[in-house]
């Protein structure tokens, strides 16, 4: 690559672009903030720009745009006040950029699947020649779409940008497009900037016409074009956002599978951006997993389940039909069986809820087994309290066990008790009504009815 080590040793600050509206996704929220694979796009975008060390992210943001403001954390925001253009949206940055020197790349915050790769080769461009103190990302295409046309000089540099607006009927035959991205030397970006005008279909400040600011005082242009084009796919409708999130989806399926984990029906299974999962686990079909899921080695899950901010060890069960909420732990050999909820609580090593129960703010001590329709009553309207079950409880079918209880271990609780308060270790505890047997009730009632 040419010049490499000049590339290397110079300092990279960003600047992305997050204040536009986004009218067509038709959303109170920002544009930014929509979420692929459980995080807001613009995040994608920070973790590969944070891999390439830059010094500073600066995010432009509208003054709507708290939400943009929170996912770039620890990264600083500007706002842009009166859209006026990318070309305006960049000067709020500047101010922040006063005492840098190096690349400035200028990215735009809704083309969240930009590689790493193509980004460098962006800013190689831009140290290509002896006068070159810009580059463009560019990408050819059959059809072009509403994008800004290259304009090529004979030399292969780039001469000016013409929006599509903007463009004659000629121009808009032109193949090699912009793709929003650029590179350019900290030296000469604020006056430059300084100097945009607006005297264009839009009435805008255009980012692009920065080529030709270049061009005028003598500097070289380079491009940059990409064939992948799935990577620079820009998200501006629920549509283009449904898409990436298949695209991002296939890639996180083939990592599990090429990691060791067996999914059943690939296509139906969703993961979070960080899901973990270990080894020779099987995923059956229609399983969704959010944001911050870790599941040990040789664990199965079943169909239709949800998983979301919980941790499961090792050789676990869960589902068919379970639900497992956020703040859980489900360690080593746990069951957590068919319409199972789980909230907020720790399954301890070989712990059972086999059928049909809630088990909210709880602990579930080694070995327990909970019954079937056993529900862990942790709210009283007010306050959310805790219930304690010992090691190797037994919990039979059907109890309601308020809290706050503690149950000491080897304690059984009989099947249909309502439980308040504790009981000790080794404790049998029965709390239902007394069954009232009437012998040949049934067959008088028949008779009386004529049945």
């Amino acid at each position: 690559m040419p010049h490499q080590e000049k590339v290397q040793n110079t300092p990279l600050a960003v600047i992305i672009l997050a204040a536009g509206q986004g009218s067509r996704m038709k959303s109170y929220m920002p544009k930014a903030t929509h979420k692929i694979a459980g995080r807001p796009m613009i995040g994608w975008l920070v973790e590969t720009l944070e891999g390439l060390d830059a010094q500073s992210i600066i995010t432009v943001i509208s003054p709507q745009g708290a939400a943009v403001a929170e996912a770039v954390k620890p990264h600083e925001t500007v706002i842009q006040r009166i859209p006026q253009g990318t070309g305006d949206a960049v000067k709020p940055a500047l101010d922040l950029l006063d005492d840098f020197a190096g690349d400035v790349l200028i990215m735009l915050a809704d083309m969240p699947m930009i590689s790493a790769a193509t980004i460098s080769a962006l800013i190689a461009a831009r140290h290509e020649g002896g006068k070159t103190a810009m580059s463009v990302l560019g990408a050819n295409f059959e059809t072009p779409p509403a994008y800004g046309r290259l304009i090529l000089g004979a030399d292969g540099t780039l001469e000016r940008i013409v929006e599509d607006k903007d463009a004659s009927a000629a121009e808009k035959e032109i193949g090699l497009c912009n793709i929003g991205a650029f590179c350019v030397d900290s030296d000469y970006l604020a006056p430059w900037v300084s100097t945009l005008k607006n005297d264009n279909a839009q009435k805008e400040y255009y980012v692009t016409d920065l080529v030709q600011i270049a061009r005028e005082n003598g500097f070289d242009v380079r491009v940059h074009v990409t064939e992948d084009h799935h990577e620079i796919f820009g998200i501006n409708s629920r549509a283009e956002l449904a898409a990436m999130e298949g695209r991002v989806q296939h890639k996180l399926r083939e990592k599990a599978m090429a990691n060791g984990v067996t999914l059943i029906d690939p296509a139906s299974v969703t993961f979070a951006h960080d899901t973990k999962i270990g080894r020779d686990c099987v995923i059956e079909p229609n399983v969704f997993f959010g944001e911050g899921v870790k599941i040990g080695r040789g664990t199965m899950i079943h169909a239709f389940c949800h998983i979301e901010g919980a941790s499961i060890g090792n050789n676990a069960a869960i589902g068919p039909f379970a639900r497992i909420r956020p703040h859980s732990v489900l360690e080593d050999d746990v069951t957590a069986g068919n319409f199972i909820e789980v909230n907020r609580s720790h399954m301890k090593k070989g712990s059972k809820a086999k059928h049909v129960s809630y088990l909210g703010d709880t602990i579930v001590g080694a070995k327990t087994n909970i019954g079937a329709g056993t529900v862990v009553a942790n709210y009283d309207g007010f306050d959310k309290q805790q219930t304690v079950f010992g090691d190797n409880v037994f919990i039979g079918s059907n109890s309601t066990i308020i809290a706050p209880t503690t149950i000491g271990a080897g304690a059984v609780v009989a099947a249909g008790t309502t439980l308040k308060g504790d009981i000790a270790a080794d404790a049998l505890a029965i709390a239902r009504p007394q069954t009232d047997i009437r012998e040949g009730w049934a067959a008088e009632r028949r008779k009386r009815k004529g049945k």
